[in-house]
């Protein structure tokens, strides 16, 4: 069973930076998709950033050239999702989540929420101005 968990939100000046980790275990093939989603109060889950089964990776339009996406898969069974935010607004504030699918996947459709089957608890990231 895949568990992911998150770490790294927290409060940070518009202008400033956080990096938002996710432990991963149990990926045992290196075909999995893993992304990024964010989420605020009465608004749904919005796709952040994403990886696909080609390692291709795709971005909203919202955060490209702010934040980049990065996955440490030295070992498999256990992987490192990082998402580094940089620049950040004020509209960034958020509960951000990880998320993995069990299978393969290739193309921008994984900034999906639906395409996902793991799902971590989130972080909160509060941006003030």
């Amino acid at each position: 069973q895949v568990q992911p968990v998150e770490s790294g939100g927290g409060s940070v000046q518009a202008g400033g930076s956080l990096r938002l980790s996710c432990a991963l275990s149990g990926l045992n093939d290196p075909a999995w998709c893993v992304a990024w989603f964010r989420q605020t109060p009465g608004k749904e889950r919005e796709g952040v950033a994403a990886i696909d089964s080609r390692n291709s990776i795709y971005y909203a339009d919202s955060v490209k050239g702010r934040f980049t996406i990065s996955r440490d898969n030295t070992d498999n069974a256990k992987v490192t999702l990082y998402l580094q935010m940089n620049s950040l607004k004020p509209e960034d504030s958020a509960r951000y989540y990880c998320a993995a699918r069990g299978s393969s996947w290739y193309g921008p459709g994984l900034l999906s929420p639906q395409l996902h089957n793991y799902w971590g608890q989130g972080t909160q990231v509060t941006v003030s101005s």
